[in-house]
Order: structure tokens, then C-alpha cells, then sequence
């Protein structure tokens, strides 16, 4: 006889996550407080730091090494090239790198009251999508400026933070679950990270990667997002469907097997916090 569950996972995640928008919002808005708590000029930051990095990556790659990229790439601006690929892996690396603990630092009140810790990485994504959003206006006028462009395809922008942010939550979720009985977890998980970052082409071209490699680029979730990020930010080309439904399929099902590994692992928080 099969029985089939009162609660499909993907069902209970986003009507827990209709019925606790207020808590949601509270979450997220005193992460990102707390991310400037004390600073003078607070969310400016997130402006200033992705400027920073942009006149640093012009003065070192285009004026310093004059590296240059494949004439096929959607711009030769090696700057802009790296800024683009770039802002999507922070937006998953910082949710990711930031989940890991998120639950632990929450410990008081999840032991002390009834409070649904799945709320916690999704608040984190949430929160560092703010600051994505600053930089990414920051990217689009830049590109306006040294490009004389702006792809109307830009507003297909939100699918892709879409896919990344299903993406992220997944893995987030394993992680946060993880730290909490293995310690060592957001350790662990910025070494990955930091091979993850050199498997994913952003500093490089993915048609400089040799031949042997290509089947780690390929299975690489971000891969599609980069490349999807450079063609609707740095060109006028039509976004690929085939890169964001691979995107989308990645997202969906971390989302749903984090979903379900958290929601197994959550059952002992109280006893190990």
C-alpha cells in the first residue's frame, strides 16, 4: 500500500514562508542592519566595495598585465568581463559561506521558542541580495558608460538571481544543518568554496579552460549563471534558454534536497544548541 505524505516539502517551504513574511522581513532587515551596525555612512558600503574593486581589477588586468580576452567573448573590457561574472558567485558564495553558522548564531531563539529555523539561510539570501542589487546598479551604469550599452534583455535579470538564490538556499540549508552538530562545517565549506571559485570562469574565459576540464565547467551550477549574467549585462545577444532551464534545474533541486535534509536535521537542534 503507498501512502502518499499530508505535506509535499516544496508546498510546507513557501506556505511557511507566506504565513511568516512579517518574521521573514524582521530577519532579513536586522541582518543587513547588523552587517553596518556602527558604521557612519551603513549601506554605502555596499557601493563602495564593488567600486573598489572595479578600478583595482582596471589598474592590475587592463592597465598592469594587459591581459586580454578571446575576440568571440561579449567584450574585450576585461574589467567589466570580471565585475559580471563576479556578482553572481558573491551572491551565491556569501549565502552559502553565511548559512553555515546562521542557525547557531540563532540558538537562543530556536531552543527558547517555537521558531522556524528554515526561515534563518533564507533570510541570509535574502539580505545579501540587497546588496547584490546596489552593486549590480552600480554594474549596469558602468556599462552604460564604458560599453555605450544596456540590453533591453537585462530585465531578465530576476530569473537568474532566481536560480541562484534556490540554489544558494539548498545549500545553505546542508550547511547550516551540518554546523550545527559538526563544528568544523563553515570551515569546510570555505575551502570548497575556494576551488569552487577557480572552477567557475570568472577571472578566466570558459573557452581558455583545457579540453580535460570541461566536463567539471559543465557540471558547474554558476557556470550558466556567469555566463548568462555577461550575456544581458555586456551584450545585446538573446539570453540562452537551454543555460537558464539547466540553472533552474540545479536551483530547484538543491532547494528541494536541502529542504527535506534540513527539515531531518532540524529535529535535534534543541538537544545539540
Amino acid at each position: 500500500m503507498i501512502t502518499v505524505p499530508r505535506r509535499l516539502p516544496g508546498k510546507f517551504f513557501l506556505r511557511n514562508l507566506v504565513e511568516k513574511r512579517g518574521l521573514l522581513y524582521q530577519l532579513v532587515r536586522r541582518d543587513f542592519e547588523q552587517r553596518f551596525v556602527g558604521s557612519a555612512i551603513g549601506w554605502v558600503w555596499g557601493l563602495i566595495h564593488p567600486l573598489v574593486l572595479l578600478v583595482s581589477w582596471y589598474f592590475v588586468f587592463q592597465v598592469a598585465l594587459k591581459v586580454t580576452l578571446p575576440p568571440t567573448e561579449v567584450t574585450q573590457n576585461y574589467p567589466m568581463f570580471v565585475f559580471a561574472g563576479m556578482l553572481p558567485w558573491l551572491l551565491f558564495s556569501d549565502t552559502v559561506q553565511r548559512s553555515a553558522s546562521s542557525v547557531l548564531e540563532q540558538g537562543n531563539l530556536i531552543t527558547k521558542t517555537i521558531f522556524p529555523a528554515e526561515m534563518i539561510p533564507i533570510s541570509v539570501f535574502l539580505s545579501t541580495l540587497i546588496s547584490h542589487l546596489l552593486a549590480l546598479v552600480l554594474l549596469v551604469g558602468a556599462a552604460a558608460v564604458a560599453l555605450k550599452q544596456v540590453s533591453v534583455f537585462v530585465l531578465l535579470l530576476p530569473l537568474y538571481m532566481l536560480a541562484i538564490g534556490l540554489f544558494a538556499v539548498g545549500v545553505g540549508w546542508i550547511v547550516a544543518g551540518l554546523h550545527v552538530y559538526l563544528r568544523d562545517t563553515a570551515q569546510v565549506v570555505s575551502v570548497i568554496l575556494t576551488f569552487w571559485f577557480w572552477l567557475t570562469p570568472i577571472m578566466i574565459s570558459d573557452q581558455r579552460f583545457p579540453p580535460g576540464t570541461r566536463f567539471l565547467l559543465l557540471a558547474n551550477p554558476l557556470f550558466y549563471v556567469v555566463r548568462g549574467y555577461r550575456d544581458l549585462l555586456l551584450s545585446h545577444r538573446v539570453p540562452s534558454v537551454r543555460d537558464l532551464a539547466i540553472a533552474a534545474a540545479y536551483g530547484g533541486i538543491a532547494f528541494v534536497v536541502g529542504g527535506l535534509f534540513f527539515r531531518h536535521m532540524k529535529r535535534g537542534f534543541a538537544d545539540v544548541l
